[in-house]
């Protein structure tokens, strides 16, 4: 018989019966939808949006914030989200009505959430509503940043600081080659009573392939940019949301900082895009560039014909001062003739006067002289009238032929600079007539 009890032994417990995966995600289900049973407002960026692409599909989004935790180090939280069909016909119209803009990724959105969880696809936000007015305070925030960016480096005013060419005939045009506004811009200059060399460098115009399109095509341009005097970016007329590419802070500095002289005709009704206010000029629709250039060529060929009237004026004004110049000649010849003559016959006179006082004999002798003097006189007033009025006469025809060779060389200088206008125009037309030739034949397929 042992002398002490013997202690029970006390078995552990058994551990509980492990949970199933569904049983686990249902109690995570369960405690979500009882901790979020409300709709909360949430900021987030859009990294990715699936569009529905036929009626009745859902639009997915993913959302993302870049932040930073406790200890500061860099965070970013991400979560899909779905907007179901019937929702999405009512938000997304109402979204872009409010803010001239499609759903799209980049856009921080201020968005109504619901906190869903399924065991199969876990996380998600259901998408109620969208508040569009932060979407478009935010818009505006940003293209107030990428003004005061544009204007810190000065590239808001650089563009208008260079010269543009007073009639710019050699045109290197950004645009779709498909668009209608080109179409319209090619045609206006077609129209017009002149000359102009045209370079198309295609580009996306709209989209968000648009800005690095564009940028390229600027890149083409300023390997050449010693065949061209301006360049013309254009495309027709479009909703605000094609039109966004034109804010693009890339794109606007670079035309800002372009070394050739930028002018736009973006065709849109709203404000002005950024590019606008960096271009050198900025016009409202294709046709408006080109009835500035049109304009720009009207106005030198006008100031041309007007120094053509005035140097015609001048010459008449100073052949005329010359033919008053030979009438004055003649008249002071003419009025020296009559002097003399009327000199000559006072002296006469005298010389009778004084013959009547002598002697009978030197009477009748001076009356004789007097008698051949006065029938010598005439003849030689005559003569001397007439070799005066040849004089004249050669005077005059010296003068005449002295502006008629003055005039001529005036006329043929003029002439000379309008054809080596001229010769510099046609040289210049065959030069990128031959360029165009050498670049079909290096590039057939391009043609076609």
């Amino acid at each position: 018989m042992p002398l002490y009890n013997r202690r029970p032994e006390f078995l552990a417990p058994p551990p509980p019966p492990p949970l199933g995966l569904a049983a686990l995600l249902a109690e995570v289900k369960h405690t979500l939808h009882r901790q979020f049973a409300e709709a909360y407002w949430v900021v987030a960026e859009v990294a990715e949006l699936t569009v529905p692409r036929f009626a009745g599909s859902h639009c997915y989004l993913t959302l993302i914030e870049n932040t930073t935790d406790n200890r500061g180090l860099p965070l970013k939280a991400q979560a899909r989200a779905t907007l179901w069909s019937q929702r999405y016909q009512q938000v997304a119209p109402a979204f872009e009505q409010a803010t001239g803009q499609l759903l799209r990724p980049g856009l921080r959105l201020l968005l109504r959430v619901q906190v869903r969880f399924h065991e199969q696809y876990g996380l998600s936000l259901d998408v109620q509503a969208i508040d569009p007015s932060y979407t478009v305070g935010e818009l505006a925030r940003q293209r107030q940043l990428t003004l005061a960016k544009l204007a810190d480096k000065g590239l808001l005013e650089m563009q208008k600081r260079r010269p543009l060419a007073l009639a710019p005939q050699h045109v290197a045009v950004i645009s779709s080659p498909t668009a209608a506004g080109f179409q319209d811009f090619v045609q206006q200059l077609r129209e017009a009573p002149y000359d102009f060399s045209l370079t198309l460098f295609p580009a996306t115009m709209q989209g968000e392939e648009a800005p690095a399109s564009i940028r390229a095509a600027l890149a083409g341009i300023q390997a050449r940019r010693a065949d061209f005097q301006v360049v013309v970016l254009i495309r027709g007329g479009g909703s605000k949301t094609d039109l966004l590419a034109f804010d693009d802070y890339g794109l606007a500095a670079a035309i800002g900082a372009f070394p050739l002289p930028v002018l736009t005709g973006i065709g849109h009704e709203r404000d002005e895009a950024v590019v606008d206010l960096t271009a050198h000029r900025a016009l409202k629709t294709p046709t408006a560039v080109a009835a500035f250039l049109v304009e720009r060529l009207a106005r030198l060929e006008a100031a041309f014909l007007g120094y053509g009237e005035q140097v015609v004026a001048l010459a008449r004004r100073r052949l005329a001062h010359h033919h008053q110049q030979l009438d004055a000649v003649a008249r002071r010849h003419h009025q020296a003739a009559r002097q003399h003559l009327l000199a000559a016959r006072t002296d006469l006179q005298q010389r009778i006067r004084q013959a009547a006082q002598a002697p009978r004999e030197q009477l009748r002798q001076q009356a004789s002289q007097v008698e051949r003097l006065r029938h010598a006189l005439p003849r030689a007033a005559r003569q001397f009238t007439a070799r005066e009025q040849r004089k004249l006469r050669q005077r005059g025809r010296a003068l005449l032929r002295r502006f008629g060779r003055h005039h001529q060389r005036r006329r043929e200088e003029v002439l000379r600079q309008r054809f080596l206008l001229q010769l510099a125009v046609e040289r210049s037309l065959h030069r990128a007539e031959l360029r165009l030739a050498v670049a079909a034949a290096l590039h057939p397929e391009s043609g076609n």
